[in-house]
């Protein structure tokens, strides 16, 4: 049976500001434009991060009055605190995505905060983005293993997860930050937490660190899962997390999707199109094996000499 799945474009936030290279702000805005064609149901435009934690994105506030925004899709951005969310407001997202992580340790390196304390600070943000008529999204980073402390207590991810729900979380993404996810075990996490927080929207977002980002999204998807988070090209990865690159391509999940017969409202050869043009975008050599390859049913003519020797 056909299922309409919805697609969460965050190359423009979480793979540019691991680029080396800063994109200038004119590039970034044509890009998230080229982007808007293909039929993402959001797109993660910037993060309103400290310029000086993040520089490659310290034109937030220009990038995201400078886009063109279509219909249809979802303008978001990444928001630390309270003082990022009063930033965001001038740029009008369509919701914010707060961020901390499941395991104790990654959440000291990457928000300089023990857990406790980055709950309480996006419980914070959650009470003042609703004043404001803004939804929040929460990320939980390294749900599914953390490269400081190991496994990390998937009953620790379903308690977080229920207390920001409690909170008025808008929906709930669940991060393999450095690809330490595997099939069985992102199955186990996504039915327990479905059934923790029902009806709250619950989004995937995977790692191909060690090369099974397709394998667990198809084992989400299998759980009912229905919103992927992917970075065109397989950009990204986390600046205080060793050993985490790229994303799951997003390109790969549309073509896997789509060939299992099921409805992403992206628009594959639009999006092709915009990975071949990711290289120039960020100065170095971006490989996408199926930009290369093309859709699985992409054809060739045959050879002229097998024209020849088999004439019609």
């Amino acid at each position: 049976m056909s299922r309409r799945l919805e697609i969460n474009e965050v190359s423009p936030r979480d793979g540019l500001q691991m680029e080396r290279n800063f994109v200038p702000t004119e590039s970034k805005i044509a890009f998230i434009n080229a982007l808007s064609a293909c039929g993402f149901a959001r797109i993660e435009v910037t993060s309103y991060t400290s310029p000086k934690a993040i520089p490659t994105l310290a034109d937030a506030e220009a990038v995201m009055a400078g886009i063109e925004r279509a219909a249809g899709v979802k303008y978001t951005a990444l928001v630390p605190n309270l003082r990022g969310m009063e930033r965001a407001v001038g740029g009008r997202p369509d919701e914010i995505n707060l961020v901390m992580s499941a395991s104790e340790t990654h959440n000291r390196a990457n928000l300089r905060m023990t857990r406790a304390q980055s709950l309480a600070t996006l419980q914070e943000v959650i009470r003042a983005a609703e004043g404001a008529g803004l939804p929040c999204n929460v990320s939980l980073s390294a749900s599914f293993g953390c490269p400081f402390d190991g496994e990390v207590d998937a009953n620790e991810v379903i308690s977080l997860a229920s207390s920001l729900a409690d909170s008025g979380a808008a929906g709930i993404t669940v991060c393999d930050t450095t690809g330490m996810a595997y099939p069985t075990q992102v199955a186990s996490l996504c039915e327990r937490l479905q059934q923790a927080v029902p009806g709250l929207p619950l989004t995937i977002h995977l790692h191909n660190t060690r090369g099974m980002g397709l394998a667990n999204a198809l084992a989400a998807f299998d759980t009912g899962i229905e919103r992927f988070d992917g970075a065109s090209g397989g950009l990204g990865g986390c600046p205080y997390a060793p050993g985490a690159s790229g994303n799951v391509s997003t390109e790969e999940l549309v073509h896997m999707f789509a060939a299992m017969g099921h409805d992403t409202g992206v628009e594959l050869d639009s999006l092709i199109a915009v990975v071949h043009s990711m290289s120039d975008l960020v100065g170095r050599p971006v490989f996408s094996q199926l930009a290369e390859a093309g859709p699985r049913l992409r054809r060739f003519a045959p050879p002229a000499w097998l024209v020849e020797k088999f004439p019609q």
